[in-house]
């Protein structure tokens, strides 16, 4: 688990994991809430570090586990008792063919769980180290693995990402920058019609083809908030490449 500042959430997240797994690893990277304090109950293992990004950070994480399989989770989510005996039931089939386990994601928003789009799509969170790897981006980070036969268990992960509505926006925001810098170091360009278009294609993606209409009212607030993450990306794109423009010296 790679934390910052979760001492209101850390606690529901750590306690069903501690005395369950084999080794509980924490990295905290400038916590200043009593973050640290609050794991320092639950594991041993619990690294204070700076912050490289999600992916460099998870990578770094990766070199402190010590077993063959690895759970990969956050502090906003918590598992479940259901959760935790059905993966105990598939790491001890004999002939598990599996390298990457992933779990239904039962996202919250405003008190009840999002059933369809992104936030409904199931996680891959459990997976054999060997080989594996997260790619090294700020956010979004991708993990790959040599070989990936992938297995959706029926029992889900609880996620509560977002404390209120402006975390909500607070944090898609932050995202989107952190994703547009990644695209900027890849010269990847953008313009700002390009920016409004990507708001329609992707609210209506997330409302329409993902049926979040089916949702209702958090439904459409989660299609309009993800459309503003796409303009918000695509914006912040530009705005480097001006940014970058003006610093270039003239020949």
């Amino acid at each position: 688990m790679i934390v910052c500042n979760e001492a209101d959430r850390i606690d529901a997240s750590l306690a069903p994991l501690a005395g369950w797994v084999d080794q509980l690893i924490v990295l905290d990277s400038g916590s200043t809430d009593g973050t640290v304090e609050l794991a320092k109950k639950y594991t041993d293992s619990v690294h204070q570090t700076d912050w490289p990004g999600f992916g460099a950070q998870r990578n770094r994480a990766l070199t402190y586990c010590e077993h063959e399989w690895v759970l990969n989770i956050d502090a906003d989510e918590v598992i479940t008792e259901e959760l935790k005996n059905e993966i105990d039931a598939v790491l001890s089939e004999p002939d598990l063919e599996a390298t990457f386990i992933k779990f239904p994601w039962h996202t919250f928003l405003f008190g009840k769980t999002l059933k369809h789009g992104r936030y409904a799509s199931p996680q891959g969170k459990l997976f054999i180290k060997t080989g594996a790897n997260f790619k090294h981006r700020s956010v979004h980070e991708t993990l790959e693995m040599p070989v990936q036969n992938i297995r959706i268990l029926k029992s889900p992960l609880l996620h509560y990402s977002w404390r209120d509505y402006y975390h909500v926006q607070e944090k898609h925001l932050k995202y989107a920058v952190l994703g547009a810098g990644d695209k900027a170091k890849k010269n990847k360009k953008s313009s700002l019609s390009f920016a409004v278009l990507r708001f329609f294609v992707d609210f209506l993606q997330q409302y329409i083809l993902r049926l979040g209409f089916l949702d209702g009212k958090r439904g459409f607030l989660m299609a309009i908030i993800l459309g503003q993450y796409a303009f918000h990306k695509y914006a912040a794109l530009w705005a480097l490449q001006q940014e970058s423009s003006q610093t270039e010296p003239k020949r």
